[in-house]
Formats: C-alpha cells, sequence, structure tokens
C-alpha cells in the first residue's frame, strides 16, 4: 500500500519520523507522500522527502494557512526538486471562519497563477485538493485554470453523492480517508461508491482522522492507511489485495512515481 497524503512535518511527529516509517513498513506500507501547508516547513519537508526513498512530497499552501505569510520563491525551489510530485494542497474551505474565504480565495488564485507559470516553465505536477463544503466556490475557480482537469485530486473527500458527481463531471479524482469509515459518515460511504477505479485513491490525512477498527489513536500514522482500502474493497465487494493493486498503480499513474517493492 501506498499513503497518498500525510503530513510528516507536524509537530506530534517531532524527532519520530523513522518511528513513524519504521511502523509503516512493518503494516505493508511501502511508501507515502508528504504534503505542504505552508512554505515555511517546506525545506524540512523536501529535506525528509530527499533522506527516505519511500518519501515524497508535494509545494503548496493549505486554505486554512492563507492568512500565513507565503515566500513563493521557496515554492518554487521545492518544486524543482525530484522528489517533489505535486502542487499542494490548495483550495477553499467553508468549515471554518478563519481565515476568511477572501483571504483564502487571494492566495489559491495567485497560487494558481504561479503554478500554470511553472508549469509553462517545465514544472507540470498534479493538484491536491482541500475542499470542505465549498465545492460549488471552488470547482469554477480551477475550471478557469489552465491546468487539465484531470490533474486535480480532490483529497479528503467528506462530501455527498451529489459532490461526488460534481467532482467526476469535472474530470477530477477523488481520494478518501479514514473518515469514509465513520458510522457517522454514510454520505462519503455512499459517495465513494460512485468513484471508478481508474479516479480513486485512499490517505490517512495523518496525523488526522484514523480510520476504524483504530479510530481512538493519536496521531493518525501512515501505517493506518490499509484500513481505508480494506473497508472501500469490502463496499466494492473486491478483495482487498485486488484493489490495494489498483490503489498503488493509481498512486503510480497520478503522481508520476515508482512505489517501492
Amino acid at each position: 500500500m501506498f499513503d497518498t497524503h500525510c503530513h510528516l512535518t507536524f509537530d506530534c511527529y517531532e524527532g519520530r519520523i523513522e518511528q513513524i516509517l519504521d511502523g509503516a513498513r512493518a503494516a505493508g506500507v511501502r511508501g507515502c507522500l508528504s504534503i505542504s501547508t505552508t512554505t515555511g516547513d517546506l525545506d524540512r519537508l523536501v529535506g525528509i522527502a530527499e533522506t527516505h526513498p519511500e518519501v515524497w512530497c508535494s509545494a503548496g499552501v493549505h486554505p486554512l494557512y492563507s492568512d500565513q505569510p507565503v515566500d513563493w520563491d521557496v515554492m518554487g525551489r521545492a518544486a524543482r526538486h525530484p522528489k517533489c510530485v505535486a502542487w499542494g494542497e490548495l483550495g477553499l474551505d467553508r468549515h471554518y471562519d478563519q481565515p476568511p474565504l477572501q483571504t483564502q480565495r487571494k492566495v489559491l488564485e495567485e497560487q494558481i497563477s504561479r503554478i500554470e507559470q511553472w508549469t509553462e516553465n517545465g514544472l507540470a505536477k498534479p493538484v491536491v485538493v482541500h475542499c470542505r463544503e465549498a465545492f460549488d466556490d471552488l470547482l469554477p475557480v480551477l475550471r478557469a485554470s489552465a491546468l487539465p482537469n484531470d490533474r486535480f485530486v480532490f483529497h479528503c473527500f467528506t462530501g455527498d453523492e451529489s459532490d461526488a458527481r460534481k467532482v467526476l463531471d469535472f474530470g477530477g479524482w477523488i481520494s478518501f480517508t479514514g473518515i469514509v469509515t465513520f458510522a457517522n459518515a454514510r454520505e462519503v460511504a455512499a459517495a465513494s461508491d460512485l468513484v471508478p477505479d481508474d479516479r480513486i485513491m485512499v490517505e490517512t490525512d495523518a496525523p488526522f482522522l484514523t480510520p476504524e477498527p483504530h479510530r481512538n489513536v493519536r496521531p493518525n500514522e501512515p501505517r493506518f492507511v490499509g484500513c481505508v482500502a480494506e473497508f472501500l474493497a469490502g463496499r466494492r465487494k473486491v478483495p482487498t489485495r485486488d484493489f490495494e493493486t489498483i490503489l498503488d498503480r493509481n498512486a503510480e499513474i497520478f503522481f508520476g512515481i515508482e512505489i517501492p517493492a
């Protein structure tokens, strides 16, 4: 298995990266993509990816960090590293009232503009999208960009079937976290049924959202990503091992990586 979205630079993992990765390997998780939230953590993030063959990273600004200073030069430099395989995570979040949506939108539009420029200059990468209760706000912004619709993955999907159809009609991919395993998130599980095998991924979003049956474990870790895959395989009535193969192939295709054997 491969964890397509976690946050290894968060404080709860300080001094424990080797332990976290060892635990993932022991659980059969052969790699992970550690996602950027601010440009302030990018140098450290790239360093983790550079020194661990099974770790890749992204470059971007999370909407809930859009009120912090953004160093676009740092983001561009990080994106040039061979272990940086995605932009983001970027997007909009209406669940929280801070930072204001206007601030989030300003950083989002500037970020997309710069990504378009970098893409034209040879730094084409897929985009990891954060969208919480903001599909109608965010999809028109992405649709208006010069970036290919099928190069966006909506991570940590928390919408319903209607939201899933909007993303799929747009041409995007959808990634599920431990939320899909929660008994109080049946609408997310139902939405997962709509996603075709060639546009679905799984993740932990660690340190958040530990999946069942380990929901009380804090913080979440990449070693639990297989629980998400197993749950989705059960809903699809396919063998877990076969579905994991599909998921790993999707991650390799979307991010342009080769997961270690």
